[in-house]
């Protein structure tokens, strides 16, 4: 079997570091915090009502 060049191994390293860094973890980040804001939107509405302004 062949084995692939250091070369190409590197640059497939890079693409992915830089498709994680650039790309995956913004879009999970944004995700998670709209996810948690979504949370807290529906908490307020339907469970313990509106904020009263006391």
């Amino acid at each position: 079997m062949d084995q692939p060049d250091d070369n190409v191994i590197k640059r497939r390293e890079r693409a992915a570091f830089l498709l994680l860094t650039a790309v995956v973890f913004p879009l999970l980040t944004v995700m998670i915090v709209a996810s948690y804001g979504f949370i807290v939107w529906f908490w307020q509405m339907f469970v313990s009502g509106p904020p009263t302004g006391h």
